[in-house]
């Protein structure tokens, strides 16, 4: 996963393709239009789908067609989300450059979610990673809600110490760490990575942070400060669960993530006015859900705005009498 010669500072994700679309269903046509779009825009990496049975996520059940009809010419790596062997053989034919395991750190949810509990999903793994080896498709390992969650008290540290031997042991050394729910502050990221840090590397880890209570761009900062590069975010702050209907789920909203690392001179290789445009054909086209302030109000001028300095500004239409 270590970032390619010349790549920016900090890689994103944009997993709108697939945190969205798992919950609203729109044409395999404006799914390829989406992908296309960030991908024109510049977005480094994309999780396109989830090669997961088509009677429990009916939203990702075109996967196959998505992948056979976009645009792969930029080289912008395509990830996906696997549960089973069937679902990432399903991926290696398709083409997909990275696919990632859906191990959940909560028991209750993995058994409501794939009928086995977390260890039986570790054994699952090592028999993916076996198909996956040798194959141009790399095999990594999401850890849901490990910060706590879907319903449960937070979690801390410990859901690292739970995984890594036994991932190590199988060769699985790319991990996706997800607040899923929106429970971490700064603090809670911190001890967690820094747990991470001790029993893997910052180049093995990304993190998907949801910001469901508010948190994601102070989360993403602190992110940053720890020298994590590879960072999950969602057009327009847009997601969403099929079992969950109606919980908010949103990840990043990454035009306001890319204007914040912008603003902290940290490069990302976006077109931010690129991608503001898709945000708002994303929600005001399609009709997908999307929170994010950087669509709405625009982002910070820079010195070249037309204008000058205060384009944008407010104008009084009043005087105040000498």
């Amino acid at each position: 996963m270590t970032a390619q010669v010349g790549a920016p500072g900090v890689v994103l994700k944009d997993i709108a393709p697939r945190l969205a679309l798992q919950a609203h269903q729109v044409e395999t046509s404006v799914k390829v239009e989406l992908v296309n779009r960030l991908t024109a825009a510049g977005m480094p990496a994309i999780e396109v789908s989830s090669f997961v049975r088509p009677d429990l996520v009916p939203g990702l059940a075109d996967a196959e067609r998505v992948f056979e009809r976009i645009d792969r010419s930029r080289g912008t790596t395509l990830h996906c989300c696997v549960g089973n062997a069937r679902g990432l053989q399903r991926a290696i034919d398709a083409g997909v450059d990275s696919a990632w395991f859906l191990l959940s750190a909560d028991e209750e949810f993995s058994r409501n979610n794939t009928g086995r509990g977390t260890g039986e999903a570790i054994d699952l793994l090592e028999r993916l990673a076996r198909i996956a080896d040798g194959t141009p498709t790399t095999l990594g390992t999401y850890v849901i809600f490990a910060w706590g969650g879907p319903g449960g008290p937070p979690r801390g540290p410990e859901a690292i110490e739970r995984f890594a031997d036994r991932l190590h042991a199988i060769g699985v050394s790319d991990w996706l760490l997800a607040d899923s729910i929106g429970y971490a502050s700064p603090l809670q990221i911190r001890t967690t990575i820094k747990a991470a840090l001790e029993v893997n590397t910052a180049d093995h880890l990304s993190v998907q942070v949801h910001d469901s209570r508010g948190m994601g761009l102070a989360n993403l900062v602190e992110l940053v400060r720890l020298g994590l590069t590879h960072l999950d975010v969602s057009l327009g702050g847009s997601g969403g669960h099929p079992a969950y209907e109606g919980v908010a789920a949103g990840g990043i909203c990454s035009e306001d993530a890319v204007q914040l690392l912008e603003r902290m001179e940290i490069e990302t290789g976006v077109h931010l006015p690129s991608l503001i445009e898709t945000a708002t054909w994303f929600a005001d086209v399609v009709g997908v859900p999307s929170l994010g302030f950087v669509r709405r109000i625009g982002p910070v001028p820079g010195s070249d705005a037309q204008g000058g300095a205060n384009a944008g500004a407010p104008t009084f239409d009043w005087q105040v009498e000498g």
